[in-house]
C-alpha cells in the first residue's frame, strides 16, 4: 500500500491518499528508518519534514502475555480482570510521550505544499481530508513547561488526528496504541504490578506521580526507562489509547487467546487511557490500571456541541505513537481514521 499526501495552505486541510501496493524499499531522506527484518528490528529516529524536530521509536517484538491483573494484586480494580492471554504482533512505539515541540507543529505551523519521494510513494487512490484543531485561546501547558515536556490537554480525537497528520507528513503509518499493545509494552516482559516490581516505592526512579511530581508534568525521559527502553510508561501523563473503554471488555477473552484485540469507539464516552499521571496516586500507575475519559474534561471548550477545539481541561493527559510492522490495508487504515463522534472526540 502506498501513502500519498497533498497539503494545501489556504484551506489548512491535509488530503491523505491511500492506495494498494505499499513499498518500504527506501525511507525518506530525512529519516533513519530500517526496513523490517526479524533479526534487524531496530530503534530509529525520524525528522518531521520541514522542521528540525525529531522523534524516536523503539522496537517492540511480538509475543504473548497475560493482560490484566491477578485477583491478588494490591489496589486492583474489577475492570482489570479477568486476566487473559493476548497475542501481540510487532510494532514500534514512541520512546517518549509526544512533546509540545512535536505537537505544536501540528497545531500552529502553516501548512505548505510538500513534494513526495517518488521512489517510496505513489499518488493514486481515494482521499480523506484532515482538519486541524482551532488554535487555543489560552496557554494549554497550564504553566507546566513546554520544550521537552509532554503535550497535554488534547482529546482522543485530537491525538488520533495528530497521528493522521504525522502519517501524511512522513509517509509512515502512525497511530495510537491499543490498550493491549500499550500494556504489553509497559510490562516489557514483567508480570508484576509495575514493570520494575511490586513495590510502588520504585516509582521514585521510574515514574512521576502525585507523591513526587510537585503538581505538574516533567520533561520526558527524566526517569529510568523500562526493560524495553520506553520512558514514562508509569506516570508523567496518562496516555490515550485507540480503545473505547468498557469495564467488562476482558470477559470475552477469558477462555481464548485473542490477537491484537481492539474495541473500536462507537460513542463519545468513554475512551481508555493508560499509565497514570503526575496527578495520580501510585496504584493508578500500575501496568494493568485502566482509566477513562469524562465529559467534565471538556467544560472549557468554546465550540461545543460542534467542536473543532480538540482540547480538554485534563492537564494530566497526553499520548505516544506506535507504528505497526505489518502495514495495514487501505480498508484497515480507514477504520483507524474514524469520523468524529458528536462533538469531535473525547
Amino acid at each position: 500500500m502506498n501513502l500519498h499526501k497533498v497539503i494545501t495552505s489556504g484551506a489548512v486541510t491535509v488530503f491523505f491518499l491511500v492506495a494498494a501496493g505499499f513499498t518500504n524499499k527506501q525511507s525518506p531522506a530525512n529519516s533513519t528508518i530500517p526496513s523490517f527484518q526479524e533479526d534487524k528490528f531496530e530503534a530509529y529516529r525520524e525528522t518531521i519534514p520541514g522542521t528540525k524536530i525529531t522523534f524516536e521509536l523503539v522496537p517492540v517484538k511480538g509475543g504473548e502475555f497475560m493482560m490484566g491483573s491477578p485477583a491478588t494484586e494490591a489496589k486492583r480494580k474489577p475492570d482489570e480482570g479477568p486476566q487473559h492471554k493476548i497475542k501481540i504482533e510487532p510494532f514500534w512505539m514512541g520512546k517518549y510521550e509526544v512533546t509540545w515541540d512535536e505537537f505544536e507543529i501540528f497545531v500552529y505551523k502553516e501548512i505548505e505544499k510538500q513534494s513526495m519521494n517518488a521512489s517510496s510513494m505513489a499518488a493514486t487512490g481515494p482521499s480523506d481530508a484532515v482538519s486541524r484543531p482551532s488554535p487555543p485561546y489560552l496557554d494549554m501547558t497550564f504553566g507546566m513547561g513546554k520544550s521537552g515536556f509532554p503535550a497535554i490537554n488534547m482529546t482522543q480525537f485530537g491525538a488520533l488526528t495528530y497521528c493522521k497528520w504525522l502519517t501524511a507528513k512522513t509517509g509512515h503509518f502512525y497511530r495510537l496504541p491499543t490498550e493491549a499493545e500499550w500494556e504489553y509494552a509497559c510490562r516489557a516482559g514483567s508480570t508484576t504490578a509495575y514493570s520494575f516490581g511490586d513495590d510502588p516505592a520504585g516509582l521514585e526512579e521510574y515514574g512521576w506521580n502525585f507523591n513526587n511530581s510537585n503538581a505538574g508534568t516533567k520533561k520526558v525521559g527524566s526517569k529510568k526507562p523500562n526493560a524495553w527502553g520506553l520512558y514514562d510508561m508509569h506516570g508523567n501523563v496518562a496516555e490515550w489509547t485507540l480503545d473505547q473503554y468498557d469495564p467488562n471488555f476482558y470477559a470475552q477473552f477469558a477462555k481464548t487467546t485473542a490477537t491484537n484485540p481492539w474495541l473500536k469507539p462507537t460513542k463519545l464516552y468513554a475512551h481508555s487511557l493508560r499509565g497514570g499521571s503526575w496527578d495520580d496516586d501510585p496504584d493508578a500507575l500500575r501496568s494493568a490500571a485502566r482509566q477513562f475519559s469524562k465529559p467534565v474534561w471538556k467544560q472549557r471548550d468554546p465550540q461545543i456541541p460542534k467542536s473543532q477545539w480538540w482540547f480538554t481541561d485534563a492537564s494530566f493527559v497526553g499520548f505516544r505513537v506506535v507504528r505497526p510492522v505489518k502495514q495495514p490495508s487501505a480498508e484497515e487504515i480507514a477504520k483507524y481514521w474514524s469520523e468524529p463522534i458528536k462533538d469531535y472526540g473525547s
